[in-house]
């Protein structure tokens, strides 16, 4: 499907979330555009990673929409009980929107060549003797082409998030969706990941970033999120957001992640 012309690739309308009587999104909405980054920022509990695993349909919330390019996902019916109507549709989804865990979710059976192949193999039906070209291409980006045949067991934790990152790349993804990227890692290895996250965004790449990375957020961000108990508490350009902002809470939690 062809994007229209200034219509966002995602757009999140009203979503919400609950977890049997816990509330963990309450009427959460954006859009993202073409080569922009979005970040999302806020303290353990606040909602993020539940958000980045809807937009992926890896959660199912109970009310609001999720689309993709113009087109809505597909529902079985409007209750709370609401599933997935569309198995195509999850599929297409899921391939455009390609998931970076916070850890990592490497194919521990697999050398890191075939993580990246594997998937675009099976699922895209790729020839497998081309896409071994692609991941060689795509491991010498993220800067391990050495490690190609390595086991995951074998790479430090930098080395495979970056190994995640290409296995990513490899679904040639219309938008790329990082949760707490750099969370698992120690200081050094994390700015391993970051250089090739800055990398990315440099290309012009579209991304949704949940960090708890201030400065990261700060560098790349077209538009930050503050999520606080389910809510975006606030939004806006980085500059407004770590510069001056409005909230209470916000004030609070960016003095908390700068002490």
């Amino acid at each position: 499907m062809d994007i229209i012309e200034n219509s966002p690739i995602l757009e999140v309308r009203n979503l919400k979330k609950n977890y049997d009587k816990l509330s963990v999104l309450k009427d959460i909405s954006f859009s993202a555009y073409a080569g922009s980054v979005i970040s999302f920022i806020g303290s353990s509990g606040s909602g993020k990673s539940t958000l980045l695993r809807c937009c992926n349909l890896l959660e199912i919330p109970q009310a609001g929409e999720i689309i993709f390019k113009g087109e809505a996902v597909s529902w079985t019916n409007k209750t709370d009980s609401r599933q997935l109507s569309d198995k195509k549709q999850i599929i297409k989804f899921r391939t455009n929107l390609s998931m970076v865990f916070q850890s990592f979710n490497l194919w521990s059976h697999l050398s890191i060549l075939d993580n990246v192949i594997e998937a675009p193999v099976t699922v895209l039906r790729k020839d497998r003797h081309i896409m071994r070209d692609v991941a060689y291409s795509l491991l010498e980006k993220v800067g391990i082409a050495d490690k190609a045949d390595a086991w995951p067991a074998q790479l430090s934790g930098g080395q495979q998030q970056r190994a995640a990152i290409a296995r990513a790349l490899a679904m040639e993804p219309d938008a790329l969706l990082f949760d707490e990227p750099t969370s698992a890692l120690d200081p050094e290895l994390e700015q391993e990941v970051v250089k090739v996250i800055k990398d990315l965004a440099s290309e012009g790449r579209t991304m949704l970033l949940v960090t708890h990375d201030m400065q990261l957020a700060r560098d790349l961000s077209d538009r930050v999120y503050f999520l606080h108990q389910g809510i975006v508490e606030e939004e806006g350009h980085p500059d407004s957001l770590f510069g001056k902002p409005k909230s209470q809470r916000l004030k609070q939690f960016l003095s908390a992640a700068a002490s």
